[in-house]
């Protein structure tokens, strides 16, 4: 017998632009036990309420205003982990198509309400949401402390305790075989799932694992089939743009992103990749439409990035435009200031207009002044970093170039991005500059490997460790070297006796190599070995 649940201790938070809709709603909760009721009126403002205190359930109208909407909303909260697992989501919407995208959506909100409705089935549909996270909240726990492997042994076992929600604890499930590395586990929970249901939801899941797995084509073949039957079904534009992506169809995952944009035009996450696409296949005054729309959304947003604003000045250097450039600069500088990399982009942005203009002196003198500046340019991404060694080799700085180009490869956490410069160094004409810099990155990275490792094979395991965290460090990028400083820690672990500093590093470390690159196969086998040794040792994460 579940809980009774007491209305009264539930904080909620409506999200909605109209007054008279958000005096509503929240007459509509009073009515049903719930007091605890703040407003917020924008989607940025939701962010920062939810960033400073946690709520039970949010009530958000699908189309919030300005260009935004409650399903744009609900991926940016989850993405960037401002909301916990245990946080109801429910979309208030009038729109008789919802069902279509909530079915299809990767991310989906709790519970969703059609209007008109009155304030019992406002009621009854939050209790069952409150029920059924019930039953869910030793899993959230369990996935909040990082203990995927036990958080999917609850979900198996919950399968049987509540056979009502039986397939969302499998969807849970195989999310988490995704999130620990062990894609092909989630393959065959998908197609189980399938066996029963051909949901929209579960044929995504299927296509994500296929690719995690890069069985490209038979996850393209799947994903062309869901959005051949649901022209709503944006996500699934989107991993089919990643899947002909990663099989170097650039133009053909370009076109794929113009079409999700155009069915879903708010999310800017895809209109940045979109214009980075146009960018790359020769589009620059597509792109710069397009990025122009990012920069102006990013203006406002809590996730701003003035990285969109060298795109979007890339685009407009593409079409030979450097007065617009120049402006889009002096707009960065004013609309960005204060943030971390405001400073090195700006200064990025001057080079390339230099470049552009032939000016080869002063963007000569910006680069060096750029680079001279302590970790000026670090925080720029790998693919602006990029973009600096072209113009250093534009301007004939080769050891300015070879250094950021050896940069890129230390910390590049895949194969694509290895590609990407030695592309690059094959346009600036310098193919063995590439094929030297790899050649000695490979074999920087087998020294500190085989060092690390003859270190714990000798007994010095406290060395291992040290060595293996420098290395790291030097490298923050290069998932090998990552995935052998998270084994020289559990290794030190293993033999010497637990250690919480050095298990909280590992977990950190497991997080991030799982985030850049779910896919990777030593991910499966070191988030085992992790809880194999809080097992061993009796620690509750």
């Amino acid at each position: 017998m579940p809980p009774v649940i007491d209305l009264d201790t539930i904080s909620a938070l409506i999200v909605e632009a109209n007054p008279g809709m958000r005096t509503q709603l929240r007459n509509m909760l009073n009515m049903c036990g719930i007091n605890k009721v703040q407003f917020a009126v924008t989607a940025g403002v939701a962010v920062r309420k939810l960033r400073d205190g946690r709520y039970d359930l949010i009530l958000c109208e699908y189309h919030i205003g300005d260009g935004q909407d409650g399903q744009h909303l609900l991926e940016d909260l989850r993405h960037n982990a401002i909301i916990p697992l245990s946080t109801l989501f429910v979309m208030v919407t009038g729109e008789r198509q919802y069902e279509r995208v909530v079915s299809a959506a990767e991310l989906a909100p709790n519970d969703y309400i059609l209007k008109p409705f009155a304030a019992d089935t406002l009621h009854d549909r939050i209790l069952r949401a409150l029920d059924k996270r019930e039953a869910f909240m030793p899993a959230y726990r369990l996935i909040e402390l990082g203990n995927a492997p036990d958080a999917i042994t609850y979900c198996t076992e919950a399968e049987g305790t509540y056979p009502q929600w039986q397939l969302d604890f499998m969807r849970l499930r195989a999310e988490l075989h995704v999130a620990s590395g062990h894609a092909d586990e989630a393959e065959h929970l998908y197609e189980r799932i399938l066996e029963t249901r051909s949901v929209p939801w579960a044929r995504l899941g299927l296509a994500k694992a296929l690719f995690m797995q890069r069985r490209y084509t038979d996850a393209e073949d799947m994903l062309q089939a869901l959005v051949n039957e649901n022209d709503l079904f944006v996500d699934a534009y989107d991993w089919l743009s990643r899947t002909r992506e990663a099989a170097g169809e650039l133009e053909s995952a370009r076109s794929i992103l113009v079409t999700a944009t155009a069915l879903s035009p708010h999310r800017v996450g895809r209109l940045r990749r979109l214009g980075e696409l146009s960018i790359e296949t020769g589009d620059h005054e597509g792109a710069e439409k397009i990025l122009s729309e990012v920069v102006r959304k990013g203006k406002y947003s809590d996730f701003r990035d003035p990285e969109d604003h060298v795109r979007l000045i890339q685009a407009q250097l593409g079409k030979g435009d450097t007065s617009q450039a120049e402006a889009t600069i002096r707009d960065l500088e004013r609309s960005m200031a204060g943030l971390d990399k405001t400073r090195s982009c700006s200064a990025l942005s001057n080079v390339l207009v230099h470049v552009k203009k032939g000016d080869t002196e002063r963007a000569g003198e910006a680069i060096k002044s750029l680079l001279s500046e302590d970790g000026a340019s670090q925080g720029l991404s790998l693919k602006l970093k990029g973009e600096l060694a072209r113009a250093c080799f534009a301007t004939q700085l080769e050891d300015q170039g070879a250094a950021v180009v050896l940069d890129i490869m230390r910390n590049a956490p895949d194969q694509r991005t290895l590609a990407n410069a030695k592309s690059m160094l094959k346009d600036a004409d310098r193919v063995e500059l590439g094929e030297r810099l790899e050649e000695q990155i490979n074999g920087e990275v087998k020294d500190l490997v085989s060092e690390g490792a003859r270190k714990a094979q000798s007994g010095d395991f406290d060395g291992a460790v040290q060595f293996m965290l420098t290395a790291a460090r030097r490298m923050p990028g290069n998932n090998h070297v990552l995935f052998n400083a998270i084994l020289a820690l559990l290794k030190h672990i293993e033999n010497c006796g637990w250690n919480e500093r050095f298990a909280e590093q590992a977990r950190g470390m497991i997080e991030r190599g799982g985030q850049r690159d779910p896919g990777n196969p030593r991910l499966a086998a070191i988030t085992t070995y992790y809880h194999n040794l809080l097992k061993k040792y009796g620690i509750q994460p």
